[in-house]
């Protein structure tokens, strides 16, 4: 449907952050000046970043994965001793064989979002005395006792998403469209499921899955080891398309089951395999068979299991429960109901003395409930106009809730405990930023992931009251690490709040080129994402604004507002989007731009628009329905035409395409093609899996019927991330020489 937004401008205020109050501050630091090929290039910019924490569950060890100096994509696991404070690489992931991905893995990685080489994945066994590492589809199993690695047998099959079962008696994989078992003791290989191939897969996630619902894997251990549940996906229903991803050196015909928004989705099953006799019972899922699994879980005794239903619309999600030695159909413990749509979450944790904890939106903010074994509410945890972001640890024993969320300020993360009955709502992190806490199974420690814009990441370890023990990573900004010699020219922004025409607050960041002189005019960059759950506008670092940085140092300032559609502001700012996109985000880019027009130092007739993904998507509807506010636009691989975009994404927001067929008509860039004029840019990955190719060529070949003049970069093999130094590196240059040729033109 279509809505009308009447502008207004009710604040404009900055507010301080510690030290990312003011664009007049910097880091300290040298003055040299960034150029494009050092943006992306190795050792990081961010310094030390490590990635994959871990804690092993005795809590004795953090473990982590850290980028090698002169190959930042190459990655090595490392150690501290968290008694003595040592940090010490644990293994060199050149022991382990590095060769070719399968296309699933490939696939895979794609979607978690996982670069590079080296050791990409590690789990600890529940003992805390080994580990398992998968590289390139072999598995190798590393002991602490001897420090010594070996190759795990798994047969010639490319092995995937394995797992250490829960008391490490064994190794699961997938292979072969099959899940296999590895008996440790005597390295007994067993064949679990067999009749995965071609369009049937056992213990896999299925695309959307995958892509949209955050569930990676097919598969789940009982903790006591005596079952193993997994679903079982048939892809007939899907229609089967051609997709070709374009080489440097050829096409690669890829035939892929696509469940385009308003097309069948796959029919999945959900079985238990009972061990050690293999007998398989499948669950009674029910009779509707349009449905999603988004998540499956064990219950603590073993003989419960747990999976979420959710409706096709997605306006409906059951928690389900069903004990797996009974004929009994699943009862339904928790019913959530939402007209628009229900989000999903990873923080179900069922407790051992009985009871679960669940967080649901259902008073318009993501908040924490306390649930008796019977599915009724006994205690809501946290209140208030504020969202959690999830919960990162319970302590049964000391009767507390750990959890990330956004109490004290929109633009930050922050960790905090409670207790079962609510109470003691207290704090633990102190640090102005972004706080990710990673707990030991058994020990009451954590790590604290932090970063901020003015500190790149950092890890220390903590313990259940918040103080620090000591630095995994300090990271510190000084001589000798790789940002030191640019930091002296490192802009930091000012934050601000706009009001939108319904009265909800729009957050913003503006950060001011280098050497700022207020008597002079710059041009701006409104860098955009505006999809849902994003944000944009944080107190966080992010290898995005390296970019950014480098722009400032041209003279051209950069914008950002997370219109409302984005995340962590409640459901009523995120749900204005639904049925049609990109009216309330432009109206309320539209007002970003307004406010930018009243400063005295911003060139009014030099605004641009620039995103990726979503944020391609935002680019090419605010130049095209809001020409007269932004004179320039670069799109990357955006999506053009919502029905060539899946499901589960779609349809959420959209609702099926055949009963609001003129939402995803107006929601297209298609239907404005006609009010553009000059000052595109588009660029787009041949290989993009995700936002198909195809969104970006049927935008080009609409302006090249209307005679329209733009520009274009394709780049052969690239996928949507646009990963590696050297694309990213033609990328950004390309951008700074349109911008550059764009502005004098204006």
């Amino acid at each position: 449907m279509t809505r009308h937004w009447i502008y207004s401008v009710l604040m404009a205020i900055p507010f301080s952050l510690g030290s990312a109050a003011s664009s007049a501050q910097t880091l300290s630091g040298g003055s040299e000046p960034l150029t494009v090929d050092r943006l992306y290039d190795s050792p990081d910019l961010a310094g030390s970043s490590p990635r994959q924490l871990k804690l092993s569950p005795d809590g004795a060890r953090a473990t982590f994965l850290v980028g090698r100096k002169d190959n930042l994509h190459f990655y090595d696991l490392w150690q501290m001793d968290v008694a003595s404070g040592k940090v010490s690489m644990l293994l060199d992931a050149s022991k382990l064989q590095q060769g070719e991905l399968s296309d699933e893995e490939k696939a895979r990685r794609e979607r978690q979002r996982i670069y590079g080489e080296g050791i990409m994945e590690y789990a600890w066994a529940d003992d805390g005395k080994a580990l398992l590492i998968p590289s390139s589809g072999k598995l190798y199993y590393y002991t602490l006792a001897d420090g010594k690695v070996r190759l795990l047998p798994t047969g010639d099959g490319f092995a995937t998403d394995a797992k250490l079962s829960p008391k490490g008696h064994y190794v699961t994989f997938v292979a072969g469209q099959n899940l296999w078992l590895l008996t440790l003791a005597n390295d007994k290989l067993t064949q679990l499921t067999k009749d995965g191939g071609g369009v049937i897969k056992n213990a896999m996630a299925e695309f959307v899955a995958q892509e949209e619902m955050g569930r990676m894997t097919g598969y789940w251990w009982a903790p006591d080891e005596s079952a193993i549940a997994f679903n079982r996906v048939d892809e007939s229903p899907v229609e089967e398309v051609t997709r070709n991803e374009i080489y440097a050196d050829g096409i690669k015909l890829t035939q892929q089951r696509y469940p385009a928004a308003g097309t069948a989705n796959v029919q999945i099953k959900l079985g238990v395999i009972a061990l050690p006799q293999q007998t398989v019972t499948w669950i009674d899922l029910g009779q509707d068979t349009d449905f999603y699994l988004p998540r499956v879980k064990w219950l603590p005794d073993s003989r419960h299991l747990s999976f979420q239903w959710q409706s096709r619309n997605q306006q409906q999600l059951d928690l389900r429960v069903v004990d797996v030695h009974s004929n009994q159909a699943p009862q339904t413990l928790v019913a959530e109901r939402n007209n628009i749509w229900i989000n999903l979450n990873d923080d179900l944790h069922f407790l051992k003395q009985g009871g679960f904890l669940w967080t649901s939106e259902r008073s318009g903010f993501k908040h924490i409930y306390l649930f008796a074994a019977d599915g009724k509410v006994t205690q809501q945890l946290t209140h208030g106009d504020w969202a959690v972001d999830s919960i990162s640890h319970v302590d049964e024993k000391q009767g507390w809730v750990y959890f990330t969320g956004r109490k004290d300020s929109d633009v930050e993360k922050q960790l905090y405990k409670v207790r079962f009955d609510g109470s003691d709502l207290t704090r633990l992190s102190t640090q102005h930023g972004m706080h990710q806490a990673v707990f030991a199974d058994n020990k009451a420690v954590y790590l604290d992931y932090f970063d901020s814009l003015s500190q790149p990441p950092q890890v220390s370890l903590h313990d259940a009251e918040g103080k620090r023990l000591a630095w995994v990573e300090q990271n510190a900004v000084k001589p000798g690490h790789p940002l030191y010699q640019y930091a002296g020219l490192w802009q930091l922004p000012e934050f601000g709040t706009l009001t939108a025409e319904d009265g909800q607050t729009l957050h913003y960041r503006l950060f001011k080129p280098v050497n700022f002189d207020a008597h002079k005019q710059y041009p701006v960059l409104v860098r955009v994402y505006g999809g849902p759950h994003a944000q944009m506008v944080v107190n966080s670092w992010s290898s995005q604004d390296y970019f950014t940085q480098y722009l400032l140092q041209q003279g051209i300032a950069v914008f950002q507002l997370d219109n409302r559609g984005s995340g962590h502001h409640g459901l009523r700012f995120e749900q204005v989007i639904y049925q049609h996109l990109a009216v309330a985000e432009v109206a309320d880019q539209k007002q970003g731009v307004d406010y930018l027009r009243t400063l005295p130092w911003v060139d009014a007739n030099k605004i641009a628009v620039y995103g990726h993904s979503y944020g391609g998507y935002m680019a090419l509807m605010c130049k095209l329905k809001a020409p007269d506010y932004f004179k320039v636009a670069i799109s990357g691989a955006p999506v053009t035409d919502w029905s060539l975009y899946d499901t589960h994404y779609t349809e959420r927001y959209l609702g099926n395409p055949h009963d609001n067929a003129e939402g995803y008509r107006l929601s297209s860039v298609l239907p404005y093609i006609g009010s553009y004029q000059s000052g595109l840019l588009m660029y787009h990955g041949m290989a993009d899996d995700n936002v198909l190719f195809e969104n970006s060529t049927r935008v080009y070949k609409a302006l090249q019927d209307d005679g329209k003049l733009f520009e274009m970069i394709n780049y052969p093999g690239a996928k949507h991330s646009m990963r590696g130094n050297k694309v990213k590196t033609h990328l950004y240059k390309s951008l700074t020489d349109f911008l550059e040729r764009q502005f004098k033109r204006q």
